[in-house]
């Protein structure tokens, strides 16, 4: 049965930071689904059960699954594996955080919690990921100003509390096969971590949005490492 590719982005941007990497599987002949978690903000926390929720609805009803997370999305991997059963079959965290084997992660770590507050309104919510850096940081990361201005218009404004909630993680998650692929700074560390467990680790080397900018070398290397060796 064919194998389908749950490419999740971070909530903190939006489901076009994955769309060229689904579209170069497909024409691959793989199948890859994008799950658009926009808006599991709304209503206020807990946020996680409507990640995994929007997972499983973008997900085939059937079928075997790779699940890839980038960025912060690293952490709801466990939930949503465990949401979504046996059928997946490998987890890839790609320029991602790497939860731990159990128990409860918090999304923002602590020494991070200060400047996320003083970007805050009064009302608790944070702007814009792409808001909170320097414009040729962004521009860096998406020089294409077309796919700058749709990476942009999409993202969502999320409550400064969705930052430090805490996520469940369940004991056992990652005993499917759970790799590691790392852009550059800070994921380094995860890299290491993964390293340390074990896991098959690569490096593509570019910024914390590469999958947008090379999605051709970004769909290699998610096939080869998703791949039992």
């Amino acid at each position: 049965m064919e194998t389908t590719f749950v490419l999740v982005h971070s909530p903190s941007v939006g489901p076009s930071t994955w769309a060229p990497v689904a579209e170069s599987l497909e024409r691959r002949g793989r199948a890859a689904v994008v799950p658009d978690l926009t808006g599991v903000a709304a209503g206020g926390a807990p946020y996680w059960p409507r990640v995994v929720a929007a997972v499983r609805e973008a997900a085939p009803a059937e079928g075997p699954l790779v699940l890839v997370a980038h960025s912060n999305a690293g952490f709801f991997m466990p939930v949503i594996k465990e949401g979504l059963g046996d059928r997946v079959v490998a987890c890839v965290f790609a320029d991602a955080h790497v939860p731990p084997a159990r128990g409860l992660v918090r999304i923002a770590e602590e020494d991070f919690l200060p400047f996320l507050r003083g970007l805050a309104g009064p009302d608790g919510v944070l702007p814009r990921w792409t808001d909170w850096w320097d414009e040729e940081d962004v521009v860096a990361m998406l020089p294409d100003p077309a796919v700058r201005v749709r990476v942009t218009v999409e993202q969502p404004r999320l409550p400064l509390d969705y930052y430090t909630q805490s996520v469940p993680v369940p004991a056992g998650w990652d005993a499917v096969r759970c790799s590691c692929l790392w852009f550059g700074p800070p994921y380094e560390k995860a890299a290491q971590d993964a390293a340390g467990r074990g896991w098959p680790v690569t490096r593509l080397p570019g910024l914390h949005l590469h999958q947008v900018i090379d999605p051709e070398g970004v769909a290699d290397t998610l096939l080869k490492l998703s791949r039992k060796s």
